[in-house]
């Protein structure tokens, strides 16, 4: 019975985060992003990364401060479970959805700050300690990447037409006429939101707001089901709660994919990838070191240089078949989510 429903909540979970991020979040970004000019990729790799990635920065400080950090772990895996998750599967399901053309400078800025990211993540870990110096320096260089990110632009893609944008809008108007309940939830956040299009600023903040307190009932919800199967913690983080708090990127990504935006696709994934590791372990660490008078945060290492590799090797598979013509085929999409099948049975399997 406590495995019926506490995966049931995990669904509704889900499908409440579909909701926002489809119907408030993505439209409220797209606003701001228009009303601040900013290109596609650039407004994917930063605004997009930093709200969908809300759900991380949760697990991160509650299992960072839940029971005295004994549950920090959890939090670290999380986040290597997502990354993973974002690279192959958010990426593979767009390209799956629509051939993602994008621009290879893009790609290959932020797949470079994504690799000085995991290679500063080793270095900190090395140790089995993180100090204030450290997890400021995390936060130092996010701010040095959403720097890079204006001051030098690499081009963006074309925008849909307005005949693809009201195709696209007429197509969810029509889903949401015979969904009752999806039209009861959209009411009820909308009451909170507002209007995405005119008042996108409470939009956004109210979106993010609402995403990270699904994540904390999405957490405690996936930690009681695997506990009632008797799944260890770590295959909770590096799947369950990696793929569940990586739904709002999944559905921003495939939202924009819809509408032929992959560039944005692409770098909302490695975007996000990038805040998950410099700010949603950089800044509860910090947080923790300033204000609970700890020298330093102890973590795991073992293991680590398997995680390292594992992050690696997925974005150089995604960069290999993005520099293939500027292009992402669905082929090459199946390719992308058949090898993530395999990441999820070696993870059970005890790898």
């Amino acid at each position: 019975m406590v495995t019926i429903v506490s995966l049931s909540v995990i669904i509704v979970a889900i499908y409440i985060l579909s909701v926002i991020t489809d119907e408030f979040f993505v439209t409220s970004l797209d606003q701001i992003s228009r009303a601040w000019k900013i290109p596609p990729d650039v407004a994917g790799a930063s605004l997009m990364a930093m709200g969908s990635s809300a759900p991380e920065l949760s697990i991160a400080v509650l299992a960072l401060f839940k029971e005295g950090g004994t549950h920090s772990d959890v939090g670290i895996g999380t986040i290597v479970g997502s990354a993973v998750f974002n690279i192959l599967v958010i990426t593979g399901i767009s390209a799956i959805i629509r051939d993602a053309r994008v621009t290879l400078p893009a790609v290959a800025r932020d797949t470079v700050f994504y690799l000085i990211s995991i290679g500063f993540l080793l270095y900190a870990f090395w140790d089995g300690e993180i100090t204030l110096v450290e997890s400021f320096f995390f936060i130092v260089l996010y701010a040095g990447y959403i720097a890079f990110l204006f001051l030098v632009p690499v081009g963006g893609e074309l925008e849909t037409s307005p005949a693809e944008e009201k195709e696209e809008k007429e197509i969810t108007e029509q889903k949401s006429r015979f969904q009752g309940i999806h039209n009861l939830i959209e009411k009820g956040i909308g009451f909170l939101a507002g209007d995405a299009e005119t008042s996108y600023g409470r939009a956004f903040v109210v979106s993010i707001a609402l995403i990270a307190g699904l994540s904390w009932i999405l957490v405690d919800s996936a930690i009681i089901f695997a506990d009632s199967l008797g799944i260890p913690p770590v295959i909770v983080a590096l799947t369950i709660l990696a793929g569940g708090t990586s739904a709002p990127d999944l559905i921003a990504s495939i939202v924009v994919a819809k509408q032929g935006k992959g560039s944005m696709a692409v770098a909302n994934a490695i975007g996000s990838n990038i805040f998950d590791i410099l700010v949603c372990l950089g800044l509860p660490w910090m947080i923790a070191l300033l204000f609970l008078d700890q020298p330093v945060i102890h973590v795991g290492t073992q293991d680590l240089l398997t995680s390292i590799l594992i992050l690696v090797s997925t974005v150089i598979i995604l960069f290999i078949f993005l520099f293939t013509d500027r292009l992402l085929t669905k082929k090459e999409g199946w390719c992308l989510l058949g090898i993530y099948v395999a990441y999820v049975l070696w993870t059970l399997s005890g790898g």
